[in-house]
Parts: C-alpha cells; structure tokens; sequence
C-alpha cells in the first residue's frame, strides 16, 4: 500500500511543502514529506503560498526547504510530482522509482493542469490559481490513498 508519501517541486517552498500538508491532514495515518530538485535548501514557504495555506487552515510554518535525493525517492511508495519533466528527473535519480512517481494533478481529467505550474516570483492571482489546483488535486488523490 502507499503508506509513505513523497510530494516533489522544484525549489521545495511553494508548491511541494502546500500539498504535502493538504495530503497530511487528509491522510493522518500516512507519512507525507517533501522536496525539491532544485531546493532553496532551509527555505521556509514562500509568503504567498504560506498565507493562502494558513488561510486554508494549514500549519506550514516549521517547514524548510530539503534537496532531492535517491534515498528519499527510494523510501517512498509514491511519489507525487508536479509536471511530466519532474517526473523525468526522478526517474533520471532513481531508474527503479518512475513505475511509481505520478502527476500530483493525475486526477484532474484531461485538462492543462494536470502539471501543476510553478508560482516562484509570480503574481499573486498565479500562487491562487496554482493553490485551488493542489487542493483539487489532494483531494482526488486523499480519496484514493484511504
């Protein structure tokens, strides 16, 4: 069973550390973590994203920015991430894990945004728009996690 739960972004302070607290609090009896490929290593989440989770009633504030590594992937039993080119690179680290690394966004139909974009340095309508997409998402995935 997926018991252990891995979410990858990019720098690891929008949208990864986000969806891994949605699918925590949806998912209490699973071990959701996250991390990047590139991370802003010790980062907190990025202000924006950090209030639109606060506001959704998510605790994000003792999150910190961790790097990507093999072991990582390894450790878990899906990993979740947020465009195809992400799951690329978690395939290129770890052969093995792209039988089991998905689009966060896979439920969310044939749509555009099943590849979640990255927010960083953009408006805050963006970090809204990108915001409703993982809870959407998390949501189909916690249903089928249970």
């Amino acid at each position: 069973m997926f018991h252990h739960i891995l979410v990858v972004c990019t720098g690891n302070i929008c949208r990864s550390p986000v969806a891994a607290a949605m699918l925590a609090r949806a998912l209490p009896e699973h071990e959701v973590a996250s991390a990047g490929l590139g991370a802003l290593v010790g980062q907190g989440v990025e202000p924006t994203a950090r209030a639109l989770a606060e506001a959704d009633g998510l605790v994000v504030s003792e999150h910190r920015a961790r790097q990507l590594t093999p072991e990582m992937i390894s450790g878990a039993d899906i990993v979740l991430v947020m465009s195809d080119g992400q799951r690329q690179a978690v395939g290129e680290l770890v052969p093995e894990a792209l039988g089991k690394s998905m689009l966060l966004g896979h439920w969310l139909g044939e749509r555009q945004e099943r590849q979640i974009p990255d927010p960083y340095r953009k408006s805050t309508a963006v970090f809204e728009e990108v915001h409703r997409l993982l809870r959407e998402a998390c949501s189909a995935w916690s249903t089928r996690l249970r």
